[in-house]
């Protein structure tokens, strides 16, 4: 029996030559080029196919997008973090310039109403000072007038010995004093008024002598200092009787004798003449 015969294969010229080998590729290099193979040759068949059976019908592709990985979601929170941050700060910057525009609104009204209100204030001054001035040179027309009047009747009063208050005498120039004061008995009362139709307290005491020549201070004031202080059980007709202390005396008149005084009391009253216990007076000064 023969054996039989094994076939000789030829070896190749090179393949005694290592670096004309070619690499051997893994299996799974190998399995996937075959997937990747197999699926574009399933996917030209099908499309083929279709193509064939439906030309005019569009193919759709889903395309799905990739899943956020913790580094993206954090990076989209921060985003949205800054983009509400930003909304806040244009808010609140929105509102402080609402908060500054009515401010300024409301500054320019006040100053507006501060303008129109020093205008009045200024108007009201004027007036004042307009009537003050006014008054002021009518006082001054009746100063004049009453020193006419008394350099008229000067020599009248100098013949004039005694004068009859009751039970006291008063003689010389208290007479002519008394005289005159009791002349305005039941005249008005005005501040500020020194005659002939009208007096305030201090006024009609400095009228009253200015008629014998003796000057005054024009405020009850000075007029309680204005001569030589005396008790009020020594008074003496003519004297000047004061409220309120010495120097600082809200209110005079002239004593008349017998226990009564003349002076330009209130609005209500005018001048008028009354007992001392009606008002008992501080003190008083001597001038004559």
């Amino acid at each position: 029996m023969k054996e039989p015969l094994v076939p000789v294969v030829p070896m190749s010229h090179t393949a005694h030559i290592r670096s004309h080998r070619k690499p051997r590729r893994s299996a799974s290099t190998l399995a996937m080029r075959a997937g990747v193979a197999g699926g574009v040759l399933g996917t030209l068949a099908v499309a083929g196919a279709s193509g064939s059976a439906n030309a005019a019908e569009p193919v759709t592709q889903t395309l799905e997008l990739p899943t956020l990985t913790a580094d993206l979601a954090a990076q989209a929170a921060q985003s949205a973090d800054a983009t509400e941050q930003a909304a806040a700060n244009y808010q609140l910057q929105a509102e402080r310039d609402a908060a500054a525009a009515k401010a300024a609104k409301q500054a320019k009204a006040d100053l507006a109403d501060a303008k129109k209100k020093a205008a009045e204030a200024k108007k009201k001054a004027q007036e004042a000072a307009r009537k003050e001035a006014a008054a002021r040179a009518s006082r001054t027309a009746e100063r004049t007038t009453l020193s006419t009047t008394a350099d008229a009747g000067s020599t009248t009063v100098s013949t004039s010995t005694s004068t009859s208050t009751g039970t006291s005498t008063a003689t010389g120039s208290a007479a002519a004093v008394i005289s005159f004061v009791k002349a305005q008995v039941g005249k008005a009362y005005v501040s500020g008024a020194t005659g002939p139709s009208a007096y305030d307290c201090s006024g009609l005491v400095q009228t009253a002598f200015k008629q014998v020549g003796i000057s005054l201070p024009r405020v009850s004031q000075d007029q309680s200092t204005a001569g030589t202080q005396v008790s009020l059980s020594n008074l003496q007709p003519g004297d000047i009787l004061y409220w309120g202390g010495a120097g600082s005396a809200y209110h005079v008149a002239v004593y008349v004798g017998d226990g009564m005084f003349v002076g330009a009391q209130n609005p209500s009253t005018g001048v008028v003449e009354r007992p001392l216990s009606y008002d008992p007076p501080t003190g008083a000064v001597r001038v004559l």
